[in-house]
């Protein structure tokens, strides 16, 4: 019933290092899901970004909705979309999903 202290002292010595092993797949999955998903995802969200500020006259955008237009018009938070002829079109800039630049090339091709 009774440990000596001796004996004490070794399963605590044997517990933390019991516990740091337990802990470290976690820590490894976090740093797998951070290369491999959260940091893609970053400078994703950056280059859209600054493809967003960036939008000019006559670039070809894609809305968060789908719509595909070519720009008429750009304000400091509105862009105008031409989407066909005589239709017109005001969005949000942080609603744009995609910014083409006049000349790029499709990406089917």
């Amino acid at each position: 019933m009774f440990s000596s202290p001796a004996y004490a002292q070794a399963t605590g010595a044997g517990s933390t290092a019991a516990g740091i092993v337990s802990i470290l797949p976690l820590v490894l999955i976090f740093v797998v899901f951070y290369f491999l998903m959260i940091r893609p995802q970053q400078k994703r969200m950056k280059s859209l970004q600054d493809a967003v500020k960036a939008v000019k006259k006559n670039d070809t955008v894609i809305t968060a909705g789908g719509l595909i237009g070519k720009v008429t018009k750009v304000d400091e938070t509105e862009v105008e979309i031409e989407l066909g002829p005589n239709v017109k079109v005001r969005a949000v800039k942080s609603t744009l999903a995609e910014v083409r630049p006049l000349g790029a090339k499709p990406a089917n091709d």
